[in-house]
């Protein structure tokens, strides 16, 4: 595994943990409102965290710190992401994996295995819109829908997240995606962050207000029985 980043100790990546988050470098989405430009488009450039390092901090906060969020970048490509995971089961710790739902072979064989706890995937347009959303001309939706399939039919907790970016995504967008993702544990709305974007002109666009997203959650939540907008 290669870390890029490392958050040490967070209260807000894993609902009701005290989790330590890691970074993986690369990813095979270039998604215009993506604010970890670095770690998508220039990972080799960045300094690789010994893996010693991280594991002596588990150790020693092995009383504080109950839970693991792996997201990246795209954590999904990471070949030594099973063995991984598998060690911080072993090792008596919650596993929550964020992943845009792309490789949903990893997704089951993860699921299979029992290494995940918590899956946080990115629906991050309506099935018509990937193509804009994730800056590929050509993209396999199929895959998404798959991952999709996976979590619901799964009894591991999940949820499913959008970055609502004005400009891209509007109020029909995000009821048709609540309606994809229909009989999902949970949803959440992320506030659109204009800052470090992939697509440098996204930096100058404003925030939807906090109104704007309530609204879209009440909508999708004809779909989804827990709907939430975070980042406001």
């Amino acid at each position: 595994m290669e870390f890029k980043g490392w958050v040490r100790t967070s209260l807000i990546d894993y609902p009701d943990h005290i989790a330590s988050v890691l970074f993986t470098g690369g990813c095979n989405f270039r998604c215009p409102m993506c604010h970890n430009a670095d770690l998508v488009l220039r990972p080799s450039e960045m300094e690789t965290l010994p893996q010693k390092e991280i594991w002596n901090f588990l150790q020693r906060r092995k009383e504080l710190v109950d839970g693991v969020v792996v997201t990246g970048g795209e954590p999904t490509l990471q070949p030594d992401l099973l063995s991984f995971l598998q060690q911080l089961k072993d090792a008596n710790l919650d596993v929550k994996l964020d992943t845009n739902g792309y490789r949903p072979d990893v997704l089951a064989a993860l699921l299979a295995d029992g290494l995940l706890d918590y899956v946080a995937l990115d629906a991050k347009a309506p099935p018509d819109k990937y193509p804009l959303m994730t800056g590929l001309v050509d993209v396999d939706v199929t895959r998404i829908a798959q991952s999709i399939a996976l979590l619901k039919e799964s009894d591991v907790t999940h949820e499913f997240r959008t970055t609502v970016v004005p400009g891209l995504l509007d109020e029909d967008d995000i009821t048709c995606i609540a309606h994809w993702i229909a009989g999902a544990q949970r949803y959440a709305l992320q506030q659109f962050q204009p800052v470090n974007t992939i697509d440098p002109a996204l930096e100058k666009a404003s925030p939807y207000p906090t109104e704007t997203l309530q609204a879209m959650a009440q909508r999708a939540s004809q779909w989804v029985p827990q709907v939430i907008v975070r980042g406001v």
